[in-house]
């Protein structure tokens, strides 16, 4: 079960939700699903130096939220809110030129990259890109995610050429518990492409952060 579902989606209403809250029916339910797909992937694309962990949805008939959540909120708000109006701006003119919609931009910090699987794996990416070494890199995610007391268990795990290899192979570091099984568990998961000379390495990372409560 841990290689065929994404945790996260296995655990939606129970401990995870959508990251678009809308109501869409017929063919607005395709055009909504298919906007929030290239608005998000442009986002994390034209920002991606930005730290964005999440861009989250809210829509109603003519009113468009996104709520950006990064570790490095400055480089998107700007100086006196000029970056958010900034964005506000190209989206608007990229996916709702002709449409009366008003768009919203709200920009959420997150404190600690560690406690975010989606940032712990951009960060592993990043140093891959760097040549850092792939061994050295995993362990030194490994310890900053332990040193986060909300983290119960971290996993990390990469495929590829890994160190320039001629064959790709899989690594893979853990530390704590992941139960991946128990629907309860309160499981971070996210995948990230590093882009390297000799091609592409494959990063995912597992927090698991207790159980959820009753």
């Amino acid at each position: 079960m841990g290689h065929k579902i994404n945790p996260r989606g296995l655990r939606i209403k129970i401990n995870a939700t959508w990251t678009s809250k809308w109501f869409g029916e017929g063919k607005s339910f395709s055009q909504f699903f298919q906007e929030d797909i290239r608005v998000r992937e442009y986002i994390k694309k034209t920002w991606k130096h930005a730290g964005i962990a999440e861009v989250e949805f809210e829509r109603s008939s003519n009113f468009f939220r996104i709520i950006v959540k990064t570790s490095r909120p400055g480089i998107i708000i700007g100086r006196g809110g000029s970056g958010v109006e900034d964005m506000t701006k190209k989206i608007k003119e990229k996916f709702f030129r002709n449409k009366k919609v008003d768009i919203k931009v709200d920009v959420h910090e997150i404190r600690y990259f560690e406690e975010n699987a989606s940032l712990l794996a951009q960060h592993v990416a990043e140093q891959l890109e760097k040549r850092m070494p792939f061994r050295r890199v995993l362990k030194t995610a490994l310890d900053q995610a332990e040193k986060n007391k909300t983290v119960q268990g971290v996993k990390i795990e990469i495929a590829g050429r890994l160190g320039g290899a001629e064959m790709s192979r899989r690594e893979w570091l853990s530390r704590g518990t992941i139960p991946l099984h128990t629907l309860r568990a309160n499981i971070d998961f996210s995948k990230a492409i590093a882009y390297t000379t000799y091609g592409t390495i494959g990063v995912k990372t597992w927090l698991y952060k207790g159980e959820k409560q009753d």
